[in-house]
């Protein structure tokens, strides 16, 4: 999807394999996560499910974050979607949408992650995404307004989400 200007082209598939219009969330923030369960920064999803309740707390209905799982680094995401999902709520109560599971890097990747990583390089420029958990923060516009490594947190993200919820 070469000729993709913003966030709201993309139809990414949901965890049942169906076409989910990110246009969906337009005038929402969002927040786009590639995860995995078998990682050592597996533990974000808390992390990020406490971003997720405290902002949506005060400013409901204008953040939302979407979880990618991805099995491309390291074999960390070896379920089934189903097996993902039960894995995500049982172990951390997530209630944001974990999406169907995906590739971000090669022949393969998901659209929306090529267009991300143009939109938003990594360290030097760097076009591809090194881990689990990288983050990419999506404003109202449809426009990247951040990237982050896996070693952040979430919840030092708040500050950035709260910005863009705020932003005209």
């Amino acid at each position: 999807m070469a000729s993709a200007t913003s966030f709201y082209d993309f139809k990414p598939l949901d965890k049942k394999g169906n076409a989910v219009p990110l246009e969906t969330y337009k005038g929402k923030v969002v927040l786009i996560v590639n995860t995995a369960s078998k990682c050592g920064f597996t533990p974000q999803y808390q992390g990020l499910e406490n971003l997720y309740k405290k902002i949506s707390e005060t400013h409901p209905d204008q953040f939302v974050i979407l979880g990618f799982p991805c099995n491309q680094f390291g074999g960390q995401e070896p379920g089934s979607d189903e097996e993902i999902q039960s894995f995500c709520q049982l172990n951390y109560g997530v209630s944001f949408p974990i999406m169907g599971k995906t590739d971000v890097n090669g022949d393969k990747a998901n659209p929306l992650f090529e267009w991300l990583k143009a939109e938003q390089p990594g360290l030097l420029g760097m076009k591809r995404v090194k881990w689990n958990f990288e983050k990419w923060l999506v404003g109202k516009d449809g426009k990247v307004r951040g990237r982050w490594a896996s070693t952040t947190k979430p919840e030092s993200l708040e500050k950035e989400v709260l910005s863009a919820i705020n932003a005209s």
